[in-house]
């Protein structure tokens, strides 16, 4: 049983494809919340980041991903070398990434650490959960930028730096702390839910080695709900 049953994926047409950077080895794209990164398997789930880039970039290729509902910084390499270098970056974890989210609730700790592993919650699928016996190790460290404690809305503002890039992390991680990301339609509680219409999760900043000048390079996508 699938965890979106009522789900009908409307992808944003404006701004169809926000490019920011470009040049011959890699593009910087600030994604829109709404859009698949890679194309899902039903006909109605073709238009994505990806494919709306090769149109304009045939050569360009996935890096990494961010979540359909979750807005900012998404790196494509534009030639084979570029994609192997990157590639080889997130894997080896030497880029450096920050998000900004909005949860519900007060979060207790000015900054702390969530160092919980995850795996498929298989008949919830795509959620993710928590499992000490089999899932992979996920760390994310967090600090609260500020706390909103008036009854409309009650939350906090909180910068997420993922060590680790599992699937629905910061989710999952936030979620476990008692503090659901407002508007998760997968993982939040009612009034979490009916806080915002989108989740409020947001690739801030991206950092990495530039593939052909090895100069270190950075990134940034303002936060469109904070």
């Amino acid at each position: 049983m699938a965890a979106n049953p009522d789900f009908i994926y409307t992808p944003p047409m404006s701004p169809y494809l926000d490019i920011i950077y470009q040049d011959s080895d890699i593009v910087i794209i600030n994604k829109t919340s709404g859009i698949l990164s890679v194309p899902g398997r039903l006909p109605e789930h073709q238009d994505c980041l990806q494919n709306r880039v090769q149109r304009v970039l045939p050569t360009a290729t996935i890096v990494h991903r961010l979540d359909m509902a979750t807005s900012g910084l998404m790196l494509l390499a534009l030639n084979k070398p570029a994609h192997v270098a990157i590639s080889r970056q997130f894997e080896k974890r030497q880029t450096q990434k920050s998000y900004i989210a909005r949860v519900y609730g007060q979060v207790a700790q000015d900054q702390g650490s969530v160092d919980l592993p995850l795996i498929c919650d298989w008949p919830n699928r795509p959620k993710q959960m928590v499992d000490h016996d089999y899932g992979k190790a996920a760390l994310t460290h967090y600090k609260v930028l500020s706390r909103d404690t008036s009854n409309e809305r009650n939350s906090t503002l909180v910068e997420l730096s993922p060590v680790t890039g599992r699937s629905h992390q910061l989710r999952v991680h936030m979620l476990a702390l008692g503090n659901p990301i407002l508007g998760d339609r997968l993982y939040a509680n009612p009034q979490a839910l009916a806080l915002s219409p989108r989740l409020q999760l947001h690739a801030l900043s991206l950092s990495f080695t530039h593939p052909s000048t090895q100069a270190q390079v950075s990134f940034n996508a303002p936060c469109p709900f904070n």
